[in-house]
């Protein structure tokens, strides 16, 4: 006899804890299949930041803010090109999901924090109100949660076991098959995570990454290997977000995340082929990678000696003697002077020179009257000014989106994370979460938080409503 359960949870990440653990808690009995040999995917190489509105946390610093405000934010950053019912469901949802892990025991304290790594509330993207919530112990912390929860409600994870297939009886998914063998259930979430890993699937919906050439890395963990798109083509499941992802801007030396790769000089300019700087330089990944892919020809970072000696020892890629042997074997850019620099670069040396120069009368005497970074700065807790770039020999980085983080083509999904056909009817007994279910993520990251707050708060919805089908 087919083994059977109410809801089978394929795929062990933030979005798949959160759908097992709240169907669970609705009384359903749960499965969950995880590829990889311990849980947590990508959610757990996070920082953890999670992205809400009207927050316990925001109140308990005396934030105003609303689900509604979040609502308007997040459709005017992705230019209305999201679907609205969608994405005010998240809206609406992202703040309980929030408070929800809180009761179960994450750590967000009504604090002022100026980073992804500093637990409390912090400027997430481009927001006048800010809804980055860190929590202590970053991703790792908030997937233990999760995973205690789950034991605590005897939910079962098959670990290393990759789910081969859907079962289907007629039109409606029945189940799963897994090494072969069949198991049953009223309800299917898929929290498989996105299709960072798998080079084909990549070329096909997201080949903006392939922009960043041999310079490209991932980040996101091993699973993510498209097994959803793979389901979705089994019962006919329409796809949402082609062509969208996350890209972080790095360093073309960079090969790791920044907390261990490490980070460029805060006295440094980024200019475009035309000598000219076109940005604030610590604006939020949110529009950052937009900005640097809108500019002609390749872009640099352009900083000086006195700046790479000032880098903080212990990264293994943002570190004074790694660009001293980078510079040394011919990869990045040096010279004497500036004009000599913007020969090396092939920019116009007259712009390149005028630009350090309007720098330097700016903003290390407080303020960037072109850009508004002081305020950026600001925000992330550095107070001091940066130094004037004006001591040679000088340096050029080539800089571009190529830190791979998440993948936004998925299965299409609406406000419950029911998966939907190709005409738009829901697909009975499906469901999707994270990565997996397309929507929610679009064209624009909204900021630092975005995924894990996606993956929580429509994982969450996704086991609620699996929960619901079972009963």
């Amino acid at each position: 006899m087919t083994e059977h359960y109410d809801v089978i949870v394929v795929g062990g990440g933030g979005a798949g804890l959160a759908a097992a653990v709240s169907a669970a808690e609705r009384g359903a009995a749960v499965l969950l299949f995880e590829s990889e040999r311990e849980l947590g995917g990508s959610t757990q190489l996070s920082a953890g930041m999670f992205t809400a509105a009207g927050t316990s946390v925001q109140r308990g610093l005396g934030v105003e803010d609303s689900p509604e405000a979040f609502f308007q934010h997040y459709m005017d950053l992705n230019q209305w090109l999201l679907r609205p019912g969608l994405i005010r469901g998240f809206c609406d949802r992202a703040g309980a999901a929030l408070e929800w892990l809180i009761g179960l025991g994450v750590e967000v304290p009504a604090a002022i924090s100026g980073d992804a790594h500093t637990p409390g509330l912090c400027r997430a993207g481009v927001e006048d109100v800010w809804r980055g919530h860190v929590p202590k112990d970053q991703g790792y912390g908030l997937v233990q949660v999760l995973d205690k929860a789950r034991r605590a409600h005897r939910v079962e994870a098959v670990l290393g076991t990759r789910v081969q297939r859907l079962r289907t009886t007629g039109d409606r998914v029945s189940g799963v098959v897994a090494d072969d063998v069949e198991v049953d259930a009223d309800a299917v979430v898929i929290a498989s995570g996105g299709f960072a890993r798998d080079p084909e699937l990549l070329a096909r919906h997201y080949p903006a990454a392939a922009r960043a050439g041999e310079d490209l890395f991932v980040v996101a963990a091993d699973g993510s290997r498209g097994d959803h798109l793979r389901f979705g083509a089994q019962v006919g499941a329409a796809l949402a977000g082609d062509g969208w992802g996350l890209m972080l801007p790095t360093a073309y030396f960079q090969r790791l995340h920044h907390w261990q790769s490490g980070f460029p000089p805060k006295s440094r300019i980024h200019v475009n082929a035309r000598g000219r700087r076109f940005m604030d330089e610590d604006a939020s990944y949110a529009v950052s990678t937009g900005i640097i892919d809108a500019q002609p020809g390749p872009v640099w970072a352009v900083f000086d000696e006195r700046a790479r000696r000032a880098l903080p020892p212990g990264y293994a890629h943002w570190d004074a003697a790694v660009v001293l042997r980078e510079a040394e074997a011919g990869r990045t850019a040096r010279a004497a002077t500036l004009p000599e620099l913007a020969a090396e670069i092939g920019v116009p040396a007259a712009a390149l020179t005028a630009e350090v120069a309007r720098w330097n009368d700016q903003l290390p005497h407080g303020a960037d009257a072109d850009f508004g970074r002081h305020e950026t700065l600001r925000a992330k807790g550095s107070t001091a000014a940066p130094d004037p770039i004006g001591e040679g020999p000088f340096y050029a980085v080539r800089t571009l989106p190529a830190e791979l983080v998440c993948t936004h083509a998925g299965l299409e999904i609406d406000a419950t994370a029911a998966v939907l056909d190709e005409r738009g009817g829901r697909v009975p007994g499906l469901f999707a979460a994270g990565e997996a279910g397309a929507g929610v993520l679009g064209a624009r990251y909204v900021g630092g938080g975005n995924a894990v707050a996606n993956a929580i708060t429509m994982g969450r919805a996704a086991g609620l409503s699996a929960a619901r089908r079972a009963a």
